[in-house]
């Protein structure tokens, strides 16, 4: 038998756009649980970027991905939402107007009036290196992400990519490492011109080593990964050994949609089609937010999504209340507001 949770609201995702969403529903008295396919809440700020600086939250002059949502999860502490983490949503089946039923991967039912997409663009697999049996290192010294950059305290380090995450990492651990090298594939660099510029000069000066080539082999000693050996991008494609303690790729994210596909929802371009005044998708009572949404004019940024997240709480409020005239509540002057926040 499955745990059978009833709520009024279910969100699918716990990264910045859907921890904003408990916010705003819970000014409406909404409650509701959240589902994630990941171990700790955060989405892509927490998995990608913890310590990326982010500078276009409103009244923020800057915050990391990790303090961005630690700002939010404190925000909505008063209205006591539910975690439900490491787990996927497997079905959701509509019985009726307001009376869905989702269940998880790990066996947990909701019985829930509204589903709330907020999955980000989705679930994301990183683009990993060719070379066989290499993965039998991944988790140890070979990486995807990042979680904590000391480990790599006078390591020799090899960083493969050429876009923001590889390039970002390289001026982060550039006074950490003892040896650092970034190889991309190609003279074609995906991250911005400041931060390709800012590296080439860390390379000019000979503080780290800036190469082109891609990786054709990797050397093995008991178990450890010793070297990689590269094809060089050189008119004699020469090949090079470099010798590392640690691998860090970032050939960039592959995401998928992954069970949202099989739910009957229109999709445009692996993207979830929504009204744009209510931000439900072709299933009524189902909703989509953030960048998982598409429609004329959309910008796949937090602060969009956090407008989305707004109209979307009201949308749901009137839609429970249809005969009911629902009015602008200021979290500054309206008492019943100020009383669930804690302030009044």
């Amino acid at each position: 038998m499955s745990e059978v949770i009833k709520t009024d609201a279910l969100i699918i995702g716990t990264g910045p756009i859907g921890l904003f969403q408990v916010f705003e529903l819970g000014l409406q008295g909404i409650e509701c649980h959240l589902v994630d396919a990941l171990p700790e809440a955060g989405g892509q700020c927490i998995e990608l970027y913890p310590d990326k600086p982010i500078f276009d939250i409103p009244a923020i002059k800057e915050c990391t991905g990790e303090q961005l949502i630690q700002r939010l999860m404190d925000q909505i502490s008063p209205f006591n939402p539910v975690f439900h983490m490491d787990q996927t949503v497997d079905s959701v089946e509509k019985r009726g107007e307001h009376d869905f039923v989702v269940t998880t991967s790990k066996g947990i039912c909701f019985e829930c009036r509204v589903v709330i997409v907020a999955a980000g663009a989705g679930s994301f697999t990183p683009v990993r290196i060719r070379l066989p049996e290499i993965d039998q290192y991944e988790g140890g010294q070979l990486l995807y992400r990042v979680r904590d950059p000391q480990q790599f305290v006078g390591k020799r380090v090899i960083i493969l990519g050429g876009g923001d995450s590889a390039l970002d990492w390289a001026l982060s651990l550039v006074d950490i490492a003892s040896e650092l090298t970034v190889v991309n594939r190609t003279e074609r660099f995906r991250a911005v011109d400041a931060t390709v510029e800012k590296v080439q000069a860390l390379a000019a000066e000979g503080r780290l080593e800036l190469l082109l080539g891609a990786a054709k082999a990797f050397e093995d000693d008991n178990g450890t990964l010793t070297s990689l050996t590269f094809e060089m991008r050189d008119d004699e494609k020469s090949m090079r050994t470099i010798e590392l303690d640690n691998l860090l790729v970032f050939f960039g994210l592959s995401p998928k949609l992954g069970p949202i596909e099989n739910w009957g929802l229109e999709l445009e371009r692996k993207a979830i089609s929504i009204q744009q005044d209510t931000f439900e998708t072709s299933v009524p009572g189902i909703y989509a937010i953030g960048d998982i949404n598409t429609y004329k004019g959309k910008k796949k940024l937090i602060l969009s999504g956090f407008h989305e997240a707004a109209l979307t709480a009201y949308a749901i409020k009137q839609s429970f209340e249809p005969d009911k005239k629902i009015f602008v509540q200021y979290t500054t002057t309206t008492p019943s507001v100020q009383e669930k926040l804690g302030s009044s």
